[in-house]
């Protein structure tokens, strides 16, 4: 049975450019039916991408939350492979290939955010894991090196009570070592919600991505610019004929 036989059709709020080329930046709340909540994150970013958020397709545990839980094992791996198939399905038609693409996952969305990193890091052009764990335990990948270079932003509350402490902490020790991540990070002396240092950190991660993967798909002028001679004819040869 495929992802799109098991789960509906996603549900997506958009906001920023409707250019089908313009990078896109994928939002993910840890609630199920909060994409436009998480969108308004959107008026806090940088102009110039696509923001699409993207409802999960699961009830339990309020929706991408469900994977940030403890008692993570088989259920949990397999729901999660499911549904990383199922947003695959949909991220591959709406960002082909050479669309860059960039994951923002807020509490249990991070920890989604975090699976489809792992799953596959050469998918993405960067991600941020806002107030939530990686998904670990749960069948995706955490060896040391996975994220070699992968540019990262980390940021948490240190006075979260939703996420246990040791989840966060794993997190955290994770990305600034043995996963190799570009990651920058930080810590806020709040709870369990976005501080607005932290969002601008983000802003200013991203804008500078995008500038980074707008130079790359520029197209390079070539080095020799060739002009016309005058008259319409090369200059004589000067120096000795070589044989």
């Amino acid at each position: 049975m495929s992802a799109m036989q098991t789960f509906a059709p996603p549900v997506v709020a958009t906001a920023g450019s409707t250019d089908a080329d313009a990078p896109l930046v994928v939002l993910l709340h840890g609630r199920g039916s909060h994409e436009r909540e998480i969108l308004r994150l959107a008026d806090h970013l940088p102009v110039g991408p696509t923001y699409a958020a993207v409802r999960a397709p699961i009830a339990e545990g309020g929706g991408y939350a469900w994977f940030a839980n403890r008692g993570i094992g088989r259920p949990v791996a397999e729901s999660l492979r499911a549904t990383m198939d199922w947003f695959r399905d949909w991220l591959d038609g709406v960002a082909p290939a050479g669309r860059p693409v960039v994951l923002i996952g807020f509490s249990g969305g991070a920890a989604f955010a975090g699976g489809l990193l792992l799953d596959d890091p050469g998918r993405y052009a960067g991600a941020a894991i806002l107030y939530g764990t990686l998904p670990f335990d749960a069948g995706v990948p955490t060896t040391p090196g996975r994220l070699a270079g992968v540019p990262v932003v980390v940021a948490q509350g240190e006075h979260d009570s939703v996420i246990p402490r040791e989840l966060l902490d794993r997190t955290w020790n994770y990305l600034l070592a043995d996963a190799g991540a570009a990651t920058l990070a930080r810590r806020d002396p709040v709870g369990h919600g976005i501080a607005a240092p932290a969002l601008a950190t983000v802003a200013g991660w991203l804008r500078e991505r995008l500038a980074l993967v707008a130079d790359r798909v520029r197209p390079t002028p070539s080095p020799r610019t060739w002009t016309r001679p005058p008259g319409g004819q090369l200059p004589p040869p000067v120096g000795p004929a070589r044989r």
